[in-house]
């Protein structure tokens, strides 16, 4: 048996789309990041995190889970700095990450972690990361766009599946890992494992 150790509706679309027969158990966790701790190693320890709280309440299943997270460049004391986007808290702080990721390319991480049944030391990860250009954000649009609500369950303030997919103007690496989950390396992490 397989778990997905997720509450998100788009993680559990793209499993099933790929053939993956799972149930869901979402995870309870803290997700802060911790002190200079790099975007990619946080997701790869939420993935984990996530993964092996659940484990612990299925130890006979294997459980797979997942975290994704956007990083953007600001302006800082003269330089650019980059900062994790995770989920806004509200409308002001989706206006501030969407007007962050205008015109410019920022990058999508996200930790995959698989456990497998009995033993929280069998535990496999992957991290994969995409990069996506936005072009300008007009007002209107991003007005619009957020009156939605849409952009406050999501990193990075937005969907790549929906409204917002009009500013992307390239990406780089998997489509699907900006939804939320690297499909193929996904699917690749269960072969291994024969969970496939």
């Amino acid at each position: 048996m397989l778990i997905l150790a997720s509450a998100s509706p788009r993680r559990r679309s793209l499993l099933a789309q790929a053939g993956v027969r799972f149930e869901v158990v979402p995870a309870e966790i803290d997700e802060s990041l911790l002190p200079n701790e790099a975007p990619t190693a946080y997701v790869e320890r939420m993935a984990r995190e996530k993964a092996l709280a659940v484990h612990a309440l299925h130890p006979e299943a294997s459980v797979l889970g997942a975290d994704t997270t956007v990083v953007g460049s600001v302006a800082a004391d003269g330089g650019v700095e980059e900062v994790v986007l995770g989920k806004p808290a509200d409308r002001a702080e989706a206006e501030r990450m969407l007007r962050s990721l205008s015109n410019a390319v920022h990058r999508v991480h996200t930790g995959v972690a698989l456990v497998l049944p009995g033993s929280a030391a069998a535990c496999r990860t992957h991290v994969e990361t995409t990069n996506v250009c936005f072009s300008a954000i007009p007002e209107d649009e991003l007005n619009h766009y957020l009156s939605t609500g849409d952009s406050l369950d999501k990193a990075g303030g937005y969907g790549i599946q929906g409204y917002a997919a009009r500013w992307i103007t390239r990406i780089e690496g998997d489509f699907f890992n900006v939804m939320g989950l690297p499909i193929a390396a996904t699917v690749r992490l269960l072969r291994q494992t024969q969970r496939l």
